[in-house]
């Protein structure tokens, strides 16, 4: 198990750029396996979970040659579906919750996907009702094996249909969308999550010859086409990183400059920082966030109520940056409601921060009531566990605002989503260590 140690209450100062989007790479890569020729792939992120998927889709047959940092090119024309009943992959994919996304593009391919109960982050369930209910809805039948924890689809042939999702799930989309554009037929979803993430990979299947309208919208229109071709994607910036370096550069009153951010991806992400009062400054497409030397203070609502920042499927604000809010807002002046409506275990870390000495409230599993410093004290250093990605780099930009020197273990979780983040921290003026 590997350990982080911060010597924190430094400023820092500098550039720094956002890898390339952990969730729309994880889409991206298992769409690959929907044509034979050639797919060039830019701005990967090298972090584990991702490098997991790449091992597992050379595993499954897929030629990969790594053309320079970030840049892959992939070949699926010699597919071994054997190995989707292998003792390897039953314990590889089960470690991986985005192996779940395999499942649309081998079913539209090849009448036929499989995969482990995934892992990944203990956040609480994450249903996969709704990836089987729309293959069923295509015409897939679908077996499950409790023993092994092991589902399965099949279909001689996918027909379109009409489908209304539960959830406006992002990794349920884009697995019903890959299945989809090769059935027979038309293939309307509605309620369909519309991320940008999810626009970057129905943007890239169109260029691989896929006929869907509606991007953008929760209502997609799918035309079923025989054969998809190849093609070249550039991923975007990851939003959550952008949006972990606002928190990391309020909290220790840095200077930052977060490079190439796409804003016009960001969606609320810029406004929900500035409602807890950060000062977030536009310059060509780079963020400029300004030392913030006397605080920042959290704005109420018009009647005076007190301000709750709550997230909801897109437009609405992500999941996963509400834990880096609550760390901001435990320096902030005034008071917030954080409210985590999606996922009912990502508040549990919050006993870490109060440990650390944040006045933190938590109401139940969604809900937690956060009382600024102001500065006026500073958090103290702790020795804590990471229990996710999101909670582990939460608590790492705590421990890099915090008074002594914090160790921070099983930082395996926040490799998972952030690309040598030590080294890059350590550019910036950052007292960190990997033990």
């Amino acid at each position: 198990m590997g350990t982080f140690r911060i010597e924190g209450g430094h400023q820092l100062q500098g550039e720094i750029t956002p890898q390339g989007a952990k969730n729309e790479a994880l889409q991206i890569l298992c769409a690959v396996l929907l044509s034979e020729e050639k797919i060039t792939i830019n701005n990967i992120p090298d972090i584990v979970d991702v490098n997991k998927l790449i091992a597992l889709l050379e595993d499954l047959g897929v030629k990969i040659q790594k053309k320079g940092k970030g840049s892959y090119t992939f070949k699926a024309d010699d597919i071994n579906l054997e190995y989707l009943q292998s003792t390897k992959f039953k314990e590889d994919g089960r470690g991986l919750r985005g192996s779940i996304m395999l499942v649309g593009p081998l079913l539209a391919r090849f009448g036929k996907g499989y995969i482990p109960k995934p892992g990944g982050d203990k956040i609480g369930r994450r249903r996969l009702d709704t990836h089987f209910e729309g293959f069923i809805k295509l015409g897939a039948k679908f077996r499950y094996n409790k023993e092994e924890y092991f589902y399965g689809v099949e279909a001689e042939k996918l027909t379109g249909t009409h489908m209304l999702l539960d959830e406006a799930s992002v990794t349920g989309t884009a697995n019903i969308v890959m299945a989809a554009v090769m059935a027979e037929g038309i293939t309307t979803i509605y309620n369909a999550a519309c991320e940008p993430y999810l626009q970057q990979l129905c943007k890239m299947l169109n260029r691989m010859g896929a006929k869907i309208s509606g991007i953008g919208s929760n209502l997609l229109t799918i035309e079923g086409v025989k054969v998809l071709g190849g093609t070249e994607h550039t991923m975007l910036p990851d939003m959550i990183e952008i949006g972990s370096w606002i928190g990391l550069a309020a909290m220790t009153r840095s200077e930052l400059t977060i490079k190439n951010v796409s804003w016009d991806d960001l969606g609320q992400i810029p406004a929900v920082f500035r409602k807890l009062g950060i000062t977030i400054e536009r310059k060509n497409d780079d963020i400029f966030i300004p030392k913030h030397e006397k605080g920042y203070q959290i704005q109420n609502f018009i009647d005076g109520s007190i301000l709750t920042i709550a997230d909801a499927p897109w437009p609405g604000f992500t999941p996963d940056l509400l834990s880096i809010v609550l760390v901001v807002a435990t320096q902030a002046k005034g008071e917030v409601l954080i409210h985590q409506k999606m996922f009912e275990s990502r508040l549990f870390f919050v006993d870490k921060l109060i440990d650390m000495g944040a006045k933190i409230i938590l109401c139940d599993p969604h809900r937690a009531t956060v009382i600024g410093h102001d500065f006026k004290s500073t958090l103290k250093a702790t020795t804590m566990t990471s229990p996710d990605i999101r909670a582990g780099i939460s608590l790492l930009i705590a421990a890099l605002s915090a008074k002594g020197t914090s160790t921070i273990h099983n930082i395996e979780q926040i490799d998972r989503g952030y690309e040598n983040i030590d080294e890059r921290l350590r550019a910036i003026g950052a007292h960190i260590v990997r033990v």
